[in-house]
């Protein structure tokens, strides 16, 4: 399990793109479950559908990124102070089954499917209470600063 406080020493996102609250599930070159609560203080609600709150897709997908991305620092056992970023690179396959709105709290699942000259792929699913919210394959790339 890893708070807010650990988090931010694997990713260096900060308010308001660290998109990823706490870590309930790591399994070293294996799998992360996360979360990321949604809150009417979002900023991004002030413009995206003001009158029928809507998270942007593009931030679901950014935090299933986020969640493979602490999965990726802790099994290279590397953070970013040691002069690595973890790049988002690419996604596939991403597909929208369902709204995320204010008060949900999305579930964040990313699994390693392989690692190739630091390219890693992860199969990852976004979910509120059971339900798919979203999914993709999600690219990163491992990157000296």
């Amino acid at each position: 399990m890893m708070d807010v406080n650990e988090i931010r020493q694997y990713l260096p996102h900060r308010y308001p793109f660290l998109l990823v609250d706490r870590v309930i599930e790591l399994n070293l070159n294996e799998s992360i479950i996360a979360y990321k609560n949604v809150t009417i203080n979002e900023p991004f609600f002030n413009g995206h559908f003001p009158n029928h709150p809507v998270m942007p897709g593009v931030l679901i997908i950014e935090a299933m990124a986020q969640a493979a991305g602490i999965l990726g620092f802790k099994t290279m056992d590397k953070k970013p102070e040691d002069g690595s970023i973890y790049y988002f690179v690419g996604s596939d396959k991403a597909r929208f089954k369902r709204p995320v709105v204010p008060g949900d709290r999305l579930q964040l699942e990313a699994k390693i499917v392989t690692e190739k000259r630091g390219i890693w792929k992860f199969e990852c699913r976004a979910t509120v209470d059971g339900e798919l919210a979203c999914s993709a394959t999600i690219l990163c790339a491992d990157r000296k600063i």
